[in-house]
Formats: C-alpha cells, structure tokens, sequence
C-alpha cells in the first residue's frame, strides 16, 4: 500500500510540473507553435527541427499525455489494490474524468486559435474554465493520494460545519484561480511598463474586457486565503488529531505565503519566472487545502 501511496502523491507532483509548464507556455506566446493542428504538432506525430515555440509546446503536449497515461496507471492500480467502493477509488476515477476535460479544453485552444497574442473574450473565459478544471484534477488526484491507507466507508460527518466550512473555501479558491488565469493572460497580451501604468489599464473605461476583470483577482484571493484560514481552524478545532492540525497550519500558512508572493507579482509587472512561482504556490495552496480536507472528512484516521 505504501508503494501506492507514493505513486499517487508522484502523479500529483508530475501534474503541478506539467501545469506550470502550461503556464510558460502561455507566459512566452508559444502556444500557437504547432498551429491550429491538435493531437499533431504542425500535422506530424513529432515535429521535425522544431522551431523554439514548437519545442515548448509540443513539450507540454508530451508531457500532458505522459500525465494521462500516469493517471489511467492510478485509477487500475487503486481497483486492484483497493475494495469497491473505497473513497480513493472513487477520488482516483473522478480524476481521470477531469483529465479527460483538461485534454479536450487544451484542444479547444488549439484548434479555435484562443492562444498567442488572441485577445477574445472567448479565450478569456476558457482559460477561466481551464484553470477551475485544472484545480478540481489537482484535488482529485490529491484526494486519492490522501485517502489510499484510510479505511472503507462513508466519509465522516463532522460537528461545528467543518464540511461547509471546507467547502467554501475551496469555491473561494476556484474564484481566485479562475480570476487569476484572466489577469495573467491580460499581463502576457497586455504588459505595462509601470504600476501606475498598469492601474491605468484596469479603470479606463474603453479597455478590454480582460483588463477590467483583473481588478477582481485581488480582493478574491484575500477572500480566499481568509476562507482557508477559518476552514483550518474550524477543522483543528473538531478533529483534535495532530496530522490535521498540522494540515491546517500548511494550508494557512501557504495561503498566506500566496498572498505576499502575488502582491509581489503586481508591484514587478508580472516577470514571467514570478508568474511560474505564483502559479506553482497557488497550486501547493490547493494541495494543501485537498489534504486537510482528506484528513477532516476521512472515514478513519489517515496514517
């Protein structure tokens, strides 16, 4: 079990690397380096003395079906390892499911040409749906890792509103997130040379669509960290168990950590490495909220 164990968590750490990668990907306009051609790259299976923005995204394709074979490997491994009906099976299930969706809105992209330099509204809000997508694979996969050595059965039912308080929490983090793919697509197509400059940008009254909304990731991403705060404290409050007391210190602090780091992000302009390292905390954030939900909820106690 243990060897499953550290599977899974390997797939969901495999995942985090391939969804930054995404993230260059968008950060560097290279997401038209294998035209509008999807599963091939420019029409050939591997693309030959690729250009640089070929290399890098065809890199992400590679990787991305790496990730899906990864998580089909999880979902067989938990059915033969684990009894019907146990939650990391059921976690494991779900997150192929969503990795199937990441795959068809990563072609959707593609194939109507929402990357580069195209500033529709259209590709604004895929990118929207794609990052609340990512974050549910994410939580799914991580719900497996967590639940492997925990008992069968129903997921327990905790006094004080833990369950709710956990819950809204993680949609305050999805808001965030989504909000936060708008805002650096609107950094990546429309780079200001000053704060005050980019302020400028986001009230003036003739500005794009994707400009306006990046005045929303702030405050929902202190909203945000509030909620996990509050979750972790309600959840070490009712389960005095010391794995999630530990959880809701990770958690809290990481949220905390995502607020200094993306204040930072807004006063240097959004370098694209600052952008990388927000997106992966952001990421870390989730996985950790994931985790003290697992912990919370289990039927029996998390080894």
């Amino acid at each position: 079990m243990k060897a499953l164990r550290r599977f899974a968590w390997s797939v969901v750490g495999f995942n985090v690397a391939v969804i930054a990668w995404g993230a260059f990907v968008r950060a560097t306009g290279s997401g038209a380096g294998c035209g509008r051609h999807w599963p091939t790259c420019k029409g050939e299976v591997i693309p030959r003395a690729p250009a640089l923005e070929t290399a890098i995204e065809f890199t992400h394709r590679a990787t991305s079906g790496l990730s899906l074979l990864l998580v089909i490997a999880l979902v067989a491994w938990t059915r033969r390892a684990l009894p019907r009906g146990h939650a990391a099976r059921r976690a494991a299930l779900a997150g192929l499911g969503l990795m199937v969706v990441e795959a068809l809105l990563g072609a959707a992209l593609v194939l109507y040409g929402w990357v580069a330099k195209d500033a529709s509204p259209e590709r604004g809000w895929v990118m929207a749906v794609h990052l609340t997508n990512t974050l549910l694979l994410l939580g799914a996969l991580t719900l497996a890792a967590a639940w492997i050595e925990a008992a069968p059965g129903p997921l327990a039912r905790r006094p004080g509103g833990v369950g709710g308080a956990l819950l809204l929490a993680a949609g305050a983090m999805v808001l965030a997130g989504a909000s936060g793919a708008v805002a650096a697509l609107g950094d990546t197509l429309y780079p200001a040379s000053t704060l005050g400059e980019a302020l400028q940008q986001d009230v003036d009254a003739s500005a794009r669509l994707l400009l306006r909304l990046r005045l929303l990731h702030p405050p929902l991403a202190v909203i945000a960290a509030a909620a996990i705060a509050f979750g972790g404290r309600l959840a070490a409050r009712a389960v005095p168990e010391g794995g999630v007391r530990r959880a809701a210190a990770v958690a809290t602090a990481l949220a905390v950590a995502q607020l200094g780091l993306g204040a930072l992000n807004l006063v240097l302009l959004a370098p694209v490495g600052l952008q990388l390292a927000h997106l992966a905390l952001a990421d870390l954030t989730w996985i950790a909220l994931a985790a003290l939900a697992a912990r919370a909820l289990a039927p029996a106690p998390v080894a």
